[in-house]
């Protein structure tokens, strides 16, 4: 999420380092959009789903390193950058958002065979929907820090302080809104991202409020449990934006993984952030303390 006021944070983009082969780039016409998507490498498939005001740039990085040994898919969530709307732009829902990542699928991996997928911020939101919905899709899934607030026992004090930004924004503009919103990441300006547009305007009108108040469907989660893991960036253990995913793990009787950085440690530890997550997809079944909770 860039903030306009932020010239330099602690999950700031690598540099330095020298980009992989261009992806082979297409286009899917869904339903309300066209999606963008970029495909590298080979092997088993992975689909990255970005979240928030990112798009497929922020994982240019991850999906490199990836893509020495899988068949490496990252997309433009619809209404960001380059996956456009075909009307006018309107709240988004994450329902909809795992729709248009099983209709890739369908197009990419045509077979219906289980594939990798994984999600940061509300792309992990759209996973976990995909999964209860499709879990014939899933052969491992890995979220990371989904903002699930609606799984905290002070859920109505985050849907206020989120409708607090979104007031913000309508009265004051974007850095106004941004600055408040900083407050789930410590205070800390939310990081400068590597984008293929900025797209923080729209996920301040429109995606903010619909995806923090979406709730996992737990119980339909149960057939996949022994393939998901959660987790959590080692940065950003004290933010508000971490607490969901440790809410979440525990309601799926799940530990909480540990990766390199913060909320978007992937953008900064490209490399370090694909070792454990490499591991994690790798890992299709482990001990599960306890199934879902559905309270």
């Amino acid at each position: 999420m860039r903030d306009p006021r932020e010239t330099e944070s602690a999950d700031g983009v690598a540099g330095g380092e020298a980009p992989g082969p261009r992806p082979e780039t297409g286009s899917l016409a869904v339903p309300g959009a066209t999606l963008y998507y970029e495909v590298r490498g080979a092997g088993p498939l992975l689909l990255m789903l970005a979240g928030g005001n990112s798009d497929a740039a922020v994982f240019t990085g991850l999906a490199d390193a990836l893509a020495a040994d899988h068949r490496v898919v990252t997309c433009d969530p619809r209404g960001n950058s380059r996956s456009t709307l075909t009307g006018p732009p309107v709240d988004q829902r994450v329902e909809v958002h795992a729709d248009d990542a099983y209709r890739l699928l369908g197009h990419l991996a045509p077979d219906g065979g289980p594939v990798r997928v994984f999600g940061s911020c509300s792309g992990g939101l759209a996973a976990l929907e995909l999964a209860a919905r499709h879990p014939e899709r899933i052969g491992a899934l890995v979220v990371h820090e989904p903002p699930a607030f609606t799984l905290l026992a002070d859920a109505a004090e985050h849907r206020a302080f989120v409708d607090t930004v979104h007031t913000a924004y309508v009265r004051d503009g974007v850095a106004a809104a941004m600055g408040r919103f900083s407050a789930l990441f410590g205070g800390r300006a939310t990081p400068l991202l590597p984008e293929a547009h900025d797209n923080t305007a729209f996920f301040l009108a429109h995606m903010l409020r619909p995806s923090t108040r979406f709730r996992p469907d737990l119980p339909a989660l149960a057939p996949v449990v022994d393939r998901l893991t959660i987790g959590g960036g080692r940065d950003s253990r004290t933010h508000a934006v971490h607490r969901p995913a440790v809410a979440l793990a525990g309601r799926l009787g799940l530990p909480l993984v540990e990766f390199p950085g913060g909320h978007v440690g992937y953008a900064k530890w490209a490399d370090e952030f694909a070792s454990v997550l490499r591991e994690a997809l790798s890992s299709y079944t482990r001990t599960v303390a306890k199934g879902p909770s559905a309270e």
